[in-house]
């Protein structure tokens, strides 16, 4: 009779190799992604696939145990990602593994158990229930730089990549403890724009360690006044966007434009093949238009969870819920100490 299996990715070397394999693996399915969310939340790692233990593996599934005593105890396909598609042989390699996985995980204390999906689930048996929804932005970047030039927006993109260059504004990367308290700051100044605790500290500083040199930071100063950063991560050969910040002081000087232009300047020069922009809120329109200006394709971006109880009772109890019952009008004002520590306090609950 046919069973899943559940394996420690963290300590099992066939998780790396298969994910460095498999055609639809990202960022999120690594090890490193998966450790730094041990190191920093306490989430223990695991996998479920139907290959017997000693086989090399030809599908599984990366999950998080999210135990809170907020949020309840959850199964999530994984915490803190954009996306993390089940690796699996074919359509119907996925619907045997969604099968047993149900069947040998059950739910007994599990809140929900949710996925990540690029791809829809089809072909599944199982009562799959739509949560949350957003769009995903990718930039394909085989055509040649002039032709990705030409692919943004004229009046905005263009103009504030050349606006930057006149400005002459500096450009640094790295991972250094300089670089990452640089681009903290910035962090907690953009997080108290949106009325929102930023990450804990700690979080980037396991994504350094698990990451190394796959993790880059950039930032652009103004006469060494620093006024925006990213944070990319590196997979095969895709680049992720995964965190941004500024100073909304000197954000009319193109800073972001400049650093998403330099990424993909430096991307080509690695021959990677694609740059992951991320998810966004289906109501951002805002990050929404910045992506499509860049020539972005989007696709919809749907999670996927399984619960013995209505979606709407197993709602996510995400950092914006949380936030106002902290009194949301308040949080910008509170000195930097306490700011942080706020997030501290929440971000392992909202994984």
């Amino acid at each position: 009779m046919q069973k899943s299996f559940e394996i420690q990715p963290l300590l099992d070397p066939r998780w790396e190799r298969f994910v460095q394999r498999h055609p639809e693996s990202c960022v999120f399915h690594t090890t490193a992604w998966l450790d730094a969310l041990k190191r920093t939340y306490g989430y223990q790692p695991v996998a479920y696939t139907d290959v017997s233990p000693g086989v090399e593996l030809t599908a599984g599934i990366p999950f998080c145990r999210v135990q809170s005593w907020l949020t309840g105890l959850r199964l999530v396909s994984v915490p803190f990602s954009d996306h993390c598609q089940p690796l699996v042989r074919d359509p119907t390699s996925l619907a045997e593994l969604c099968s047993l996985l149900l069947g040998d995980v059950g739910f007994g204390k599990l809140r929900y158990i949710e996925v990540r999906p690029v791809h829809a689930l089809q072909g599944t048996e199982e009562p799959w229930e739509l949560a949350e929804r957003y769009y995903l932005h990718t930039i394909d970047l085989t055509p040649d730089l002039p032709t990705l030039f030409r692919n943004c927006h004229k009046d905005s993109t263009q103009r504030k990549i050349r606006r930057a260059e006149r400005e002459g504004l500096s450009y640094e990367t790295g991972r250094t403890p300089a670089l990452l308290s640089t681009f903290y700051r910035l962090l907690i100044l953009t997080r108290r724009r949106h009325q929102i605790p930023p990450q804990p500290l700690v979080w980037f500083r396991n994504l350094i360690a698990c990451f190394g040199d796959a993790l880059t930071i950039r930032v652009a100063s103004k006469d060494g006044q620093p006024v925006a950063a990213i944070l990319t991560l590196r997979h095969k050969d895709t680049l992720v966007y995964k965190y941004g910040c500024s100073d909304e002081r000197f954000n009319h000087l193109g800073g972001t434009h400049l650093l998403f232009w330099r990424t993909i300047e430096e991307a080509k020069a690695e021959n990677l093949l694609k740059f992951d922009l991320g998810r966004s809120d289906i109501d951002g329109e805002g990050l929404i238009t910045f992506k499509n200006r860049w020539g972005a394709v989007a696709q919809p971006l749907v999670y996927a969870r399984m619960s013995r109880t209505p979606i709407s009772a197993t709602a996510s109890l995400g950092m914006g819920t949380m936030v106002k019952a902290c009194g949301k009008r308040f949080l910008p004002h509170l000195p930097d100490s306490i700011f942080t520590a706020i997030g501290r306090v929440l971000y392992r609950h909202v994984g």
